[in-house]
Formats: C-alpha cells, sequence, structure tokens
C-alpha cells in the first residue's frame, strides 16, 4: 500500500482516486476550493462523476501541508491554466525527489511551456513524470477498461508509477518520450475543437474522419519538430487519444466545439459545458509554437481564427477545403515515367 496525494478535486482526479483506492492504497484528495471539499467530504461523490463513490478512509483536505507531506507520489490533476501557480503554492513542502505524476493537459500561453516543464520550474526538486492516453474520467471511474502511458525520464520511475496504477481494467505502457506525450495530450484538444465545430455544423462521418487524420498529421508535424518522436504520434497518447477526444460527448473540448459551430462564442461555449475546455486555452500557444518552429497548421490555424478573430466556421471550413492542391504525402515518389 502506498499513500498518495491527489491535487485537484476535479472529475479526473476523483477518478484517479477511485482506481488508486481500488488498488489498495491510502488517498488523500486537496482541492483548493473549499466548496468542492465540503461537497467530498459530505458525499465522497463529485456532482460531475456521478455514481463513484469513494470510500470513508479516503481524506479530503485544503491543507496544503496534509496533501504533500508523507505521500510515495502526488497526482497533479488541475486545469493548465491553474498549474502554475498550485506548483509554486506547494513548492516549499515539496522534498526532494519527491515523485509528481502531471495528469493534465495544455500548453501555457506566454511561455509556450508544457506542464511538465513548468512544475519542473516551479518545483525544481521534484522528480516529475506524466500520463496521458485515451481515458475519460467517466468511464475510468466506472471501471471500463482502459490503455494509458506513463511517461518520465528514467525507467524506474516509470515503472513504479505503472506498478501503482496498473490492474485487471487499466493498462499501463511506459515511455521516454514526455514532450510527445504532452504535445499530443495538448494539442489534440484543439483538433477536437475543430470536430465538434464539423459536428455542429451538422457535417457528417466523412468530415470527422478527414479531421482525425489531417489532425495527426498537423500534430505529429509540429511535435517532431519540437524534438518529440514520431511513434509517439502513432501511438495512444497521439492518435489514439485524438480520437475519442473526437468522436466522443464525454469530450468537453468536442461538446465546446459543437456549441460555436452552431453559433455559440467560446465564452459561451466554454461556461455551458462547465469544466476546463483546454483546447481553448491551448491553441493560440499551438499557434505560437508553429510561427516559431516554422511548420503549417492549417486545421488549428482556421480553429483559432473561428475563436478569436471572429470568422464564421463555415468559411473556415471552405478555405481548408480549397487550400493549395498536394500530395497526402509530400515525400513519397512518382514511379518513373
Amino acid at each position: 500500500m502506498a499513500k498518495i496525494g491527489i491535487i485537484g478535486g476535479g472529475s479526473w482526479g476523483i477518478a484517479l482516486a477511485a482506481l488508486l483506492e481500488k488498488n489498495g492504497h491510502q488517498i488523500t484528495v486537496w482541492s483548493a476550493l473549499e466548496q468542492e471539499i465540503a461537497m467530498l467530504q459530505e458525499k465522497h461523490e463529485h456532482k460531475m462523476l456521478p455514481g463513484v463513490k469513494l470510500g470513508e478512509q479516503v481524506v479530503f483536505t485544503a491543507d496544503d501541508q496534509i496533501a504533500v507531506e508523507g505521500q510515495e507520489l502526488l497526482v497533479m490533476s488541475v486545469a493548465s491554466s491553474f498549474t502554475r501557480k498550485t506548483a509554486c503554492r506547494l513548492s516549499a513542502l515539496v522534498p526532494p525527489n519527491q515523485k509528481i505524476l502531471n495528469v493534465a493537459k495544455g500548453i501555457e500561453e506566454h511561455t509556450l511551456m508544457t506542464l511538465s516543464e513548468i512544475i519542473e520550474q516551479e518545483i525544481p526538486q521534484a522528480d516529475v513524470a506524466v500520463m496521458s492516453g485515451p481515458s475519460h474520467a467517466e468511464e475510468v471511474g466506472r471501471g471500463v477498461p482502459t490503455t494509458i502511458v506513463v511517461g518520465a525520464k528514467t525507467k524506474k520511475t516509470a515503472e513504479s508509477i505503472r506498478n501503482l496504477f496498473m490492474n485487471e481494467v487499466f493498462r499501463v505502457y511506459i515511455s521516454p518520450d514526455i514532450l510527445g506525450m504532452e504535445l499530443g495530450g495538448s494539442l489534440k484538444n484543439v483538433v477536437a475543437l475543430a470536430a465538434g465545430i464539423a459536428d455542429g455544423l451538422g457535417y457528417g462521418d466523412n468530415t470527422k474522419a478527414a479531421l482525425i487524420t489531417r489532425g495527426i498529421t498537423e500534430i505529429a508535424r509540429l511535435g517532431t519538430a519540437m524534438g518529440g518522436k514520431f511513434e509517439t504520434f502513432c501511438g495512444l497518447t497521439g492518435i489514439g487519444d485524438l480520437i475519442v477526444t473526437c468522436a466522443s460527448m464525454h469530450s468537453r473540448n468536442r461538446r465546446a466545439g459543437i456549441l460555436i459551430g452552431q453559433g455559440r462564442t467560446y465564452e459561451e461555449a466554454m461556461a455551458e459545458v462547465g469544466m476546463a475546455v483546454e483546447g481553448v486555452h491551448s491553441a493560440k500557444a499551438a499557434m505560437a509554437l508553429a510561427l516559431k518552429y516554422q511548420v503549417q497548421l492549417p486545421i488549428i490555424e482556421q480553429v483559432n481564427q473561428i475563436l478569436f478573430a471572429g470568422k464564421s466556421a463555415d468559411q473556415a471550413v471552405k478555405e481548408l477545403m480549397l487550400r493549395d492542391r498536394k500530395l497526402e504525402v509530400s515525400d513519397l515518389p512518382w514511379p518513373e515515367a
């Protein structure tokens, strides 16, 4: 049995708390939101994850010290926009070589840093790892078979975290490509907004398949330019995560996209979804990275135009369809005549 602190009391943190509790671990859940802690203490269940009950032995707290001290693993599960603030807040309490597993997804807009890079900057004494893959909280909480990847700087750290999480319904692979994993997990949210927008416009399966396929091409194009491994974008944290986020109604990014396609602003869509829509926060960062690394991201560019420049979704689709004629795979040779 291990002592594990879940930093963040939202639906994903609670789903992972339920999984880890079933694995026999001692769980403490921390949230900066006093009302969220009060709800969890009273019901042992999150309103956004009905039916996923945590045991009476699970501790819910807003006390930083209780959440951090003596834990074998800290699981960082806060929205990307609060990652730096939370890491800074807890830093002084974190001992040397503390394992911290980031399970949120996103890129910080003003620094273009991934979330693990932010945590390392604010808590330099920690051993930071990441977990990503096709995994909706609603299904993990109910024990639906799920496969995911843990990325770490050393195989030893990755294996130790895998051993805490893995069971008969939660299979864990490991990877050294932290950067590729985080880029795949962040950028797929922007493409999922595009998929939702297409659904909101009333388009069909052909359009969805095109967005997923060309979307992973854009993600891999930028990701490999930044140093991620191509194989990562072909795996669970790349195409796998993209498929589930573009296709499922569990996906808050797809749901927000549907509302935008129906005419809502992104602010209205985010308010109606009622949870963090990470694709909105990552969209501008993705375009800044595309400029920095001189790569083309036509789908992500059009999402930015819809979100922040007032372009109509219909017009964005027309511009995507009427782009310059190209080969699908540019380095495939034609046979000699």
